[in-house]
């Protein structure tokens, strides 16, 4: 009798795909790498996403912190290929394909850098120990502990300096983020605060937006900037152009005309740069810090890793792309699609980003939009296009919801929830250290 023949199977190893960064970038690659039968790890600092966009409203009472806080085990519960692991990345080795971090070493077969930008303060003195940055969900509540608190102190103070000083806001960056807190922070006193603190008059009030150019929105269309800058000044608010802060200090800010302004509250958001883990290579980096890729989004020298978001020097028609959310999302569906002609043994396709349009809201009614980058549209429309934009992207029924909810009793009352929230911190967020800036505030008690 022939001996049997046993036929061993042997099945396809499951490539690993390493995707550190749960901002809209690495969200994105997740989601559409989801039904593939490969083996996905999502790396982030925090167990949750924040929606960026909606940041400003945090740290101006408009809505409460954990609305814009999705977990990232909900977001990855019903797929079954993908874990999460919450870790600080310290180091890369590109060329042995390892991510260290301080829990566990992983291997990847291919890697996506996601992590995002932080704030740069250009040199200017003083201001990462004295401003206030709003990168981040601890940051827009430091932003709106302090404008409360400032509040609160300049209604029973008795010193003029000092109750001068709490009561002017300077904001430094005129692009959206700068826009749309200015106008967030008018609403707030005109609407909020001055209710709550009669012994303040709204003439005592000041908030100022200082930018470096010309005109605000500097990539919008002039007549857009003009209107911008004509609805921020019906609010109240004063805009200095052409002004550099040249030093920040715990009670005021000087320019470069060395104009000095009195004031406790320096918010900043005139500049970011790229920020991603330390590498055992000099990655090519360009303008912001950013890593160089090429135009498939991988790493120059380095096919099994790409870079998207805002760490990625990302050109079109030899132009910088600007970093926004809707290139972040685009540029997550074309990665993910590139991996998986590499899985199949494809080539990789290039990235041509569709600029589908931007738009800011400026104040209650009024906001701005370029629609796929010929068609300007201003007041109700575009401020309403804005809401809906961002409710549609939001994660979470619940939280759409919730925002709603806010954007309705606000619209209707002219009154934001700020009172109880002083202090408030929700549990999976990290807990706020009081800054330089903070300390010197209490100083002056």
């Amino acid at each position: 009798m022939a001996p049997t023949t046993i036929l061993s199977i042997v099945l396809p190893k499951k490539a690993k795909i390493v995707v550190i960064g749960g901002g809209f970038a690495g969200l994105r690659v997740v989601r559409q790498l989801a039904k593939v039968d490969q083996e996905i790890i999502l790396i982030d600092r925090h167990n949750y996403h924040t929606f960026i966009p909606l940041l400003y409203q945090v740290a101006t009472g408009f809505i409460t912190p954990e609305t814009i806080a999705y977990p990232f085990r909900k977001y990855l519960r019903s797929y079954a290929n993908t874990r999460f692991l919450q870790a600080e990345v310290q180091k890369i080795d590109f060329n042995n394909k390892v991510v260290t971090t301080e829990a566990v070493n992983l291997h990847y077969d291919y890697l996506v850098l996601a992590t995002g930008s932080q704030s740069k303060f250009l040199g200017v003195d003083g201001a990462a120990e004295y401003a206030l940055p709003m990168k981040n969900l601890a940051e827009a509540i430091a932003i709106r502990d302090r404008l409360v608190g400032n509040f609160e102190r300049a209604s029973i103070c008795r010193d003029p300096q000092l109750r001068t000083r709490l009561l002017t806001i300077a904001i430094v960056g005129g692009g959206a983020t700068g826009v749309e807190l200015a106008g967030s922070i008018m609403e707030l006193i005109r609407g909020t605060l001055v209710r709550d603190y009669p012994a303040i008059a709204l003439r005592e009030i000041k908030v100022i937006l200082i930018h470096s150019g010309t005109k605000l929105l500097a990539d919008y269309p002039q007549n857009l900037s003009d209107y911008t800058c004509k609805q921020l000044r019906r609010k109240g608010v004063k805009i200095h152009f052409q002004s550099r802060v040249k030093k920040v200090m715990p009670k005021s800010i000087q320019l470069d005309d060395d104009t000095a302004i009195a004031t406790q509250t320096v918010i900043w958001t005139a500049g970011v740069e790229a920020e991603y883990p330390q590498a055992d290579v000099d990655l090519i980096t360009g303008t912001k810090n950013r890593i160089c890729v090429n135009d498939s989004l991988q790493l120059l020298n380095y096919p099994q890793a790409y870079a998207i978001g805002d760490l990625a020097l990302v050109k079109q028609h030899d132009e910088p792309l600007l970093g926004i959310a809707p290139e972040a999302l685009q540029q997550g569906t074309a990665v993910a699609k590139n991996i998986q002609r590499q899985l199949r043994g494809t080539s990789p396709k290039a990235f041509k980003y569709f600029n589908k349009g931007k738009a800011a809201i400026i104040a209650r009614n009024h906001g701005v939009a370029y629609l796929l980058g010929k068609i300007p549209l201003k007041g109700f429309a575009a401020w309403l296009m804005w809401l809906a934009i961002h409710l549609y992207y939001l994660p979470g029924i619940s939280n759409r919801l919730l925002v709603l909810g806010s954007w309705l009793r606000d619209y209707l009352t002219g009154e934001r929830n700020l009172r109880q929230l002083f202090n408030y911190q929700i549990a999976t967020l990290p807990k706020i250290q009081a800054s330089k800036s903070d300390r010197a505030v209490t100083e002056d008690r």
